[in-house]
């Protein structure tokens, strides 16, 4: 199968496991291109958690790719956020950014399938704004536009408050952005029933997959007193969907519903307040095709496991 995209890959791949589920959905989509993967930081809120998350997610996300025999470089983001009106130093996953994004050599589209914080795309593009005509984000993150912003604990979006100064950044850039929000990524619930039948079914990969979700649900309801029932929201896959699952003519993710919204302001706390008219419109994502993404996944991680099987 021909490639019809290019598609960096960015998560924070010792938070929610989550993003291990989309790394393996992606590269085992034969219509795109990954050049490489990044590994990037979470908030200091999340205590120990956050120590040590950039090379411990470099780690963790070369697990799965030599499970999956790929040879994809892992690129470290940067352990720290941005701060307000300050250009940051240039991590090697920005400059890896910058590189692929002004390739005069190709004419495949470029999307960043971002799972987590945009710490290191704002600073691509602080560093060289060119990069914002080059390529399309597809962000998991934000919450929608039309959603109480004080409902729920009525704090922000958890993507966002990864680095609040960096999704900044992004909204106010001209950078195409197609947005799945947090009401939105919630679709994407899958049952333990099924995650087990992968586990199964797929092999090394599918068990090493769920014994990960496991543990860090098992973690949650431990220290949380939880009780998280049979299901778990898979909520980074939209990035497979969106750029990997395109309709066939004329590719484009046609099959999930969404609206084309006015940008808006992005404040310092993770709300919106007020509009960016002069910039790109958003692609906001409101409905999701899951059975398309779900069983796309589950059908590629079995024949994979076959496939090791029989070697």
């Amino acid at each position: 199968m021909a490639v019809r995209a290019r598609v960096i890959v960015d998560n924070d791949y010792v938070g929610d496991p989550d993003g291990l589920f989309q790394l393996a959905h992606h590269v085992l989509s034969p219509s795109v291109e990954i050049p490489f993967v990044i590994a990037s930081r979470l908030p200091a809120m999340m205590g120990p958690g956050a120590v040590d998350a950039v090379p411990r997610g470099v780690e963790a996300a070369r697990v799965v790719l030599e499970l999956l025999g790929s040879r994809i470089p892992v690129v470290r983001g940067s352990d720290e956020g941005l701060e307000q009106g300050i250009t940051p130093a240039l991590s090697p996953a920005a400059a890896a950014i910058i590189e692929e994004a002004m390739r005069e050599d190709t004419t495949l589209p470029l999307y960043y399938a971002a799972g987590g914080g945009l710490t290191e795309l704002a600073t691509a593009y602080l560093h060289e704004p060119a990069i914002a005509e080059r390529l399309t984000l597809v962000w998991i993150g934000g919450k929608s536009y039309d959603a109480d912003p004080d409902a729920g604990d009525g704090r922000p979006e958890f993507n966002v408050m990864i680095d609040f100064a960096a999704a900044q950044v992004v909204f106010a850039a001209p950078i195409p952005l197609w947005q799945v929000p947090q009401q939105t990524y919630g679709q994407c619930l899958v049952s333990w029933a099924e995650l087990d039948a992968c586990a199964r079914s797929g092999g090394a990969l599918g068990r090493h997959l769920v014994d990960s979700l496991k543990g860090f649900v098992e973690m949650l309801e431990g220290q949380f007193h939880l009780n998280l029932g049979e299901t778990f929201i898979l909520g980074d896959n939209p990035l497979v969907l969106l750029t990997a699952l395109q309709s066939s003519f004329e590719a484009d993710p046609a099959t999930s519903a969404s609206e084309w919204r006015t940008r808006p302001v992005l404040t310092a706390d993770g709300r919106y307040d007020g509009a960016r008219p002069d910039l790109p419109e958003v692609r906001l994502f409101v409905q999701l095709d899951t059975r398309l993404m779900l069983a796309d996944m589950f059908a590629k991680f079995a024949a994979y496991g076959s496939e090791t099987v029989t070697r």
